[in-house]
């Protein structure tokens, strides 16, 4: 019973449609910031390193570097002060949580970009030849070509 309450109290909170990235990506990250009386919206730009959690309490974290320091910040996917997240760039990575570009500096910190991938999945795919599908179904042959032809095997003549 406390589950179906805990339910209809989070329904509310819960974003109809949550923005889509992965981890890895490149990301603005639109926060709505009240100062006083006045609202404004702040972009935070950097690399999706880890996503946590699930439902209303789902969280990103976001990792950039300014001024030769590292800086992280956590966002709730579902908060009403998060205005959007826009997509910049896809990065393809293999793990899940990348907590190990905190050591790396420099060009070391750049992940694979998804499109050059692709590209090079392409280009492997035009160097193979192609694969002719066989059939089960037998193959209908024009039977009066092959009556008309004759085979003639009469030896030439020999003078």
């Amino acid at each position: 019973m406390s589950q179906e309450l805990l339910n209809k109290a989070v329904a509310g909170s819960v974003k109809d449609n949550p923005p889509e990235f992965r981890v890895g990506d490149t990301v603005n990250v639109s926060v709505r910031i009240t100062e006083g009386e006045k609202e404004r919206i702040q972009v935070f730009r950097g690399v999706v390193i880890a996503r946590k959690g699930g439902g209303v309490a789902e969280t990103f974290t976001v990792r950039r570097i300014v001024n030769n320091e590292g800086v992280e910040r956590v966002f709730l996917l579902h908060s009403p002060s998060l205005a959007g997240v826009e997509v910049i760039r896809s990065g393809q990575t293999r793990r899940a949580k990348l907590y190990y570009l905190r050591k790396r500096v420099g060009k070391a910190t750049r992940l694979r970009d998804i499109t050059q991938t692709a590209k090079a999945a392409r280009k492997v795919a035009e160097e193979t030849p192609e694969i002719v599908a066989e059939t089960d179904e037998p193959q209908e042959i024009d039977e009066s070509q092959t009556e008309n032809e004759t085979v003639s095997e009469e030896k030439p003549e020999e003078e």
